[in-house]
């Protein structure tokens, strides 16, 4: 119930995150030459303009799709690798984070191509003229078909060096947070402790990788058009810079902790609300007190509502 309980909160996140992450790609992959959009909340109020509500969901399939087989691999992973630590200290937190986030990178970097390049399609329009791609799982094929599976994997170096940190900062971070304010069973601010704990934890750990996010935004956006710019990370890098200067490690920031917090706090509610119901209210805080630690480490429960992706 604790994994059927994390996906459909990591859903939930989705629903409520993915406008802020379409408004993110879009600033991020922007020519410098011909901008679109001022900044974030012109971004929203030109998509809308232009493309409706629905501009703002583009690409949404990838990440459903995905969902069940990162979470599977995230907490699995992380689980196991703070059995096989043994101790439950914020280091080990740290390590297990990364390891997961590592290993999940397999499924996140072609989901993330395909929302990518969802989401750049038919931009300011809003009946696209010429849809190259019908769906997520068609972009996938057709970029098989066209590349083979380098093309699936464009961008999986920097999705590694992007999701092995900030997996490990937010564990450490989430680790910390309920450390520091404190969990007893039967607590009437439980919830929002839980919440506020999630939500801050995920954007500790977007700012602390955010300018591999930007280069690996890009480097899956290129060649959409047919016409590759970059050659790789450190060409990526080297134009962005030259182009546009440092300030581009920033591009979409705004948008993306907008999104940071309620994605986290939609989950952790969600999670926390289907378990009150499957086990019911009473069973709830014996579990949680039984599962409790002295150190206030997060309980089963708290590890598995944590969400996917920041």
């Amino acid at each position: 119930m604790d994994f059927v309980a994390g996906c459909i909160g990591g859903a939930a996140g989705v629903l409520v995150g993915h406008p802020f992450d379409t408004v993110k790609v879009r600033l991020q992959v922007q020519s410098i030459d011909k901008p679109l959009y001022r900044g974030t909340f012109h971004c929203f109020q030109s998509i809308i303009r232009q493309e409706s509500l629905t501009g703002l969901y583009k690409g949404i399939g990838s990440p459903m799709m995905g969902l069940t087989f990162i979470n599977a691999i995230v907490f699995g992973v992380q689980g196991n690798t703070m059995r096989l630590l043994a101790n439950d200290t914020p280091t080990n937190q740290f390590l297990a984070g990364a390891a997961a986030g590592a290993i999940q990178s397999v499924i996140c970097c072609p989901m993330e191509l395909a929302k990518t390049r969802m989401q750049m399609q038919g931009t300011g329009e809003k009946k696209p003229s010429r849809k190259l791609y019908k769906n997520s799982l068609d972009c996938l094929v057709r970029i098989y078909n066209r590349e083979g599976l380098r093309g699936v994997n464009r961008g999986m170096v920097t999705t590694l060096i992007r999701e092995t940190p900030g997996f490990g900062v937010y564990f450490l971070a989430y680790d910390v947070l309920t450390r520091s304010l404190g969990f007893e069973p039967n607590d009437r601010y439980m919830i929002p402790k839980l919440l506020f704990a999630g939500g801050m934890a995920g954007i500790f750990s977007w700012l602390s990788t955010y300018p591999v996010d930007v280069i690996k935004s890009r480097l899956q956006a290129d060649g959409v058009g047919g016409v590759n710019q970059y050659n790789g990370i450190a060409d990526c890098v080297r134009q962005s810079v030259r182009r546009e200067g440092y300030m581009v490690f920033t591009r979409g920031l705004t948008s993306t902790l907008l999104r940071a917090f309620p994605v986290n706090a939609a989950t952790f509610a969600t999670v926390t609300l289907i378990l009150l119901y499957a086990r019911g209210v009473e069973e709830a805080p014996k579990d949680c007190e039984a599962a409790q630690p002295s150190h206030h480490a997060p309980t089963q429960q708290q590890q598995q509502a944590q969400p996917s992706s920041l």
